[in-house]
């Protein structure tokens, strides 16, 4: 079995472990592999959902799904490097079913993704997205998931940090994510600013591989994200990183959404689709594969 250095190993934490050092065991995922098989295979359509189809996506017969798929346990790749899995692929196969349409998935950075869906590029995204006002202007979004953030420490938290006490600190955060855009600043002025102390400084990196790599190496001091990746990170390597607790819970709603373009045809066609997704025994079945359970909602509320 390869060997990784510890900042390796942190970095590796959303970048699928078993493929890139070989250390397999419980985290394997392979074709045969019931996490990495489609969950859409043998799914019907929707024949409501597919009445809501505009003339116009019934003519090309797919749909284009866009997923910065370095995020695990909701969106990364399997061993081959090109098979997107996790709840979000689980979720948009199943929505593509739902409406008798082929899906093609489109790797792109996370905040280039929303340009892309008001611009035509992508017909829809599913990446962990939260609704926020601002999304909102350029976006409808459904409803499919319940998540949550929390901040992530050095191994042990040497620094003895809590949610309350990272004034002044360095914490990374994700471009253009709801931890940049929501919940970093509402915290700094929550239990920082608001009571005279320093500023909580946000370093926004492109990717949470980045931060963990500069939390290993101490150029920060903490990174603030999803609370499923950070957990799924830590099963893959234990004692790697801290997890504060409880979750950060200011700033945004816990709810994460579907989105695609605002006003966009599609949308009636999506919000049957994702409700009948909600109703299915294959939804409960990948929440379980990942370990999601407690994220479970049952209302494609679009809003």
């Amino acid at each position: 079995m390869k060997t990784i250095s510890r900042i390796q190993a942190a970095a590796a934490g959303f970048a699928m472990l078993v493929a890139l050092t070989g250390c397999g065991g419980s985290t394997s995922t392979s074709p045969t592999d019931p996490k990495t098989a489609d969950i859409s295979e043998g799914v019907q359509p929707d024949e409501r959902a597919v009445s809501l189809l505009p003339a116009s996506s019934k003519d090309k017969g797919e749909l284009t799904v866009a997923m910065d798929l370095h995020y695990p346990p909701t969106t990364f790749l399997a061993e081959d490097n090109s098979t997107p899995i996790g709840l979000n692929p689980d979720i948009a196969r199943l929505i593509a079913k739902k409406l008798g349409l082929k899906l093609k998935f489109e790797n792109t950075v996370f905040d280039t993704i929303i340009p892309g869906v008001d611009g035509g590029r992508y017909d829809f995204t599913v990446t962990t997205m939260a609704p926020t006002p601002e999304r909102l202007k350029v976006l409808d979004m459904i409803d499919y998931f319940k998540a949550g953030n929390s901040v992530a420490v050095a191994a042990g938290n040497p620094l003895k940090l809590t949610n309350e006490t990272l004034c002044g600190k360095n914490i990374a955060v994700t471009a253009g994510s709801t931890g940049q855009l929501k919940r970093l600043p509402a915290l700094s002025e929550q239990t920082c600013t608001s009571k005279g102390q320093p500023a909580i400084n946000a370093v926004t990196l492109p990717n949470v591989q980045d931060a963990l790599t500069q939390l290993a190496s101490k150029r920060i001091d903490g990174i603030l994200y999803d609370t499923t990746s950070l957990a799924w990170a830590e099963k893959q390597q234990p004692k790697s990183f801290t997890i504060l607790t409880p979750q950060i819970n200011v700033g945004s709603s816990d709810v994460t959404a579907i989105g695609l373009k605002k006003g966009s045809p599609l949308t009636p066609a999506l919000q049957a689709a994702v409700q009948s997704v909600l109703n299915s025994p294959e939804y409960k079945k990948s929440l379980s594969n990942w370990g999601l359970e407690s994220g479970a909602i049952t209302e494609a509320k679009l809003n």
